[in-house]
């Protein structure tokens, strides 16, 4: 009789659990803002398209994304969580941690990050170097030495005689952002290792070399504004001499208010982030709870819509907002190992 109660309040508990899952009645979203308006445009033609709702979807950052997914299983965690970088290791294993053990990686495309300013100011074209120089917390020694020193450069032209003389202002994204991750890989770091001495620390003393190039600096040059790019457009309308780094769709959807500088003689366009010649470029990514496909309603069909031709195909929407799209090839493999949903196995 005893074995038969506890038998019978497991049950009870499972059925309760999945009527819990169940009683959401949309799908939620949450993570990258630079992915938000493509998850976003899909959730509503989903939504219209269906008989489902429209999924909700929240941009809080990359990091703080993952952080509420990896959180655990159930209707009080996110369905999935869009990135624009890559799931880092120790975020796969806080999801394991906490019971969401498969996780499916979509990748949806390519994006670039713009260094932007204000359409009505002057139009910079600055090297990796240069961007390193001007928002790295401690610099090389100008000496020639293999020393560091704290930034001491507060004028654009500090860095680079022929750069204007105005204040460095670069507004940028907090450290939970993807966004943020990638600039300082692409860009920081791109700059960072064209000092010889810096570049060998990467095998002797990896940490090191991180802390140099990765370390943005905190005396007021580079302000955190958000992980709302949308606001940082606007910041930049109101101050032609500030800097904006946010990604390539924001400044397509804003080419009336906002230019973006040329990096290392390549200015960011569709075809030069499509070809590798723009160097600031990332992919981007969302990733799917595959415990919750089949429990909340709609996921595998929001996966099929966001994985069609008419969405991330060459010709597809998602493409006229601004994203750039896989090749074919690519999406095809995708697109089947997202059908399947076949689980991310290791990084």
């Amino acid at each position: 009789m005893k074995r038969i109660l506890i038998g019978a309040l497991l049950t009870a508990g499972a059925l309760a659990s999945t009527s819990a899952m169940a009683a959401r009645d949309s799908i939620s979203i949450v993570g990258s803002s630079t992915v938000f308006p493509f998850s976003k445009v899909v959730a509503e033609r989903f939504g219209k398209a269906t008989d489902y709702r429209s999924p909700t979807v929240e941009s809080t950052g990359t990091g703080g994304g993952f952080k509420a997914f990896c959180g655990g299983v159930g209707v009080a965690f996110p369905d999935m969580s869009n990135a624009s970088r890559r799931i880092k290791q120790s975020e796969l294993d806080m999801c394991k941690e906490n019971g969401v053990k498969e996780v499916v990686e979509v990748l949806i495309g390519y994006d670039g990050i713009v260094l932007a300013n204000a359409i009505e100011a002057k139009r910079l074209s600055l090297s990796a170097k240069d961007i390193f120089l001007a928002l790295a917390k401690k610099i090389p020694n100008p000496d020639g030495s293999a020393t560091l020193i704290d930034n001491p450069y507060t004028m654009w032209s500090d860095v680079n005689p022929s750069l204007p003389k105005s204040k460095i202002e670069v507004l940028g994204p907090p450290p939970t952002s993807g966004t943020r991750d990638a600039f300082v890989e692409l860009a920081m770091e791109g700059g960072c290792k064209k000092f010889g001495w810096i570049a060998d620390l990467k095998k002797s003393d990896k940490n090191k070399y991180k802390a140099i190039c990765h370390v943005i600096r905190e005396d007021g040059h580079f302000i955190e504004a958000g992980e709302n790019d949308n606001l940082i457009v606007q910041k930049l309308a109101s101050n032609p001499n500030a800097l904006g780094i946010f990604g390539f769709s924001f400044l397509d959807q804003n080419a009336d208010k906002v230019q973006a500088s040329k990096i290392d003689g390549a200015e960011p366009t569709f075809e030069t982030i499509a070809d590798g010649s723009y160097a600031v470029s990332r992919p981007l990514y969302f990733y799917v709870k595959k415990a919750h496909v089949g429990v909340i309603q709609g996921i595998e069909e929001y996966l099929a819509e966001f994985t069609s031709e008419r969405a991330w195909g060459d010709e597809g929407y998602l493409t006229e907002k601004g994203m750039i799209p896989l090749s074919a090839e690519e999406r095809a493999k995708i697109a089947k190992r997202v059908k399947n949903l076949e689980p991310l196995q290791s990084l």
